[in-house]
């Protein structure tokens, strides 16, 4: 009899590697770190969770529904694993990088300021770009923010101290999982709902796009950046 079909799903928590001989992050690095996830969590919970009453379709609207309070609960998750001690405000390290604040704002339609002296936002003599449609925003999170934001989440995964480190630990593995189970989901809805040939010009304008503001705002390997020892592999 061949074994159950879930035998032989990828799991994504079960084939990361520890690296040998690691030793744990420094707390002030992990505390950046677990902050920094829980602004992204808080803020993709805030972004789907908008974009719900602008979507025409029903079902899509309850799958961001899902998607969206799944982000509200990883936030949580992230909250309770940031150290509680004397002098450390949790809400001061929540705070999110150039790159993961870049990202999220241009998946939204938002552009990022230019930096200079005098710099305005949008440039005085450009209009603003129109918002992008809802099938290129879903494009880019399922196809640019989740990847990415697994890619960070994994690699943590990876130097994180099976005993020292066992709540933190306990907390990506199960945030893990349940961003690569919406990332496939997310793959399958987009999938489903192209369905006209200049559906895919716009949907890889639009990555396109998205990858060039989280490289120009320092993104590498995934979306968090984390100490530079910490494999990419």
């Amino acid at each position: 009899m061949p074994p159950p079909l879930s035998d032989h799903l990828y799991d994504p928590v079960a084939d990361v590697p520890t690296v040998a001989g690691a030793a744990s992050l420094p707390w002030e690095v992990t505390a950046g770190l677990v902050g920094e996830y829980r602004w992204i969590e808080t803020a993709l919970f805030a972004t789907l969770g908008s974009w719900v009453g602008e979507m025409p379709i029903a079902g899509v609207q309850v799958h961001l529904d899902a998607q969206s309070m799944r982000h509200a609960w990883h936030a949580e998750l992230f909250a309770d694993r940031l150290p509680v001690c004397a002098g450390f405000d949790p809400d001061a390290s929540t705070r999110p990088s150039p790159a993961a604040s870049a990202l999220l704002a241009a998946l939204d339609g938002i552009e990022v300021p230019a930096e200079g002296p005098g710099s305005t936002w949008p440039p005085a003599d450009q209009e603003s770009a129109p918002r992008p449609g809802a099938l290129p925003r879903l494009a880019g999170l399922y196809r640019v923010v989740l990847p990415r934001l697994v890619t960070s989440y994994t690699r943590h995964l990876r130097v994180v101290a099976p005993v020292a480190d066992g709540p933190l630990r306990r907390a990506l593995q199960l945030v893990l999982r349940d961003e690569v189970e919406d990332w496939l989901s997310g793959e399958r809805l987009v999938q489903r709902l192209v369905t006209r040939t200049h559906d895919v010009a716009a949907l890889y304008g639009f990555q396109e796009h998205l990858e060039s503001v989280a490289v120009a705002a320092g993104a590498h390997s995934g979306l968090v950046t984390l100490p530079e020892w910490v494999p990419a592999d």
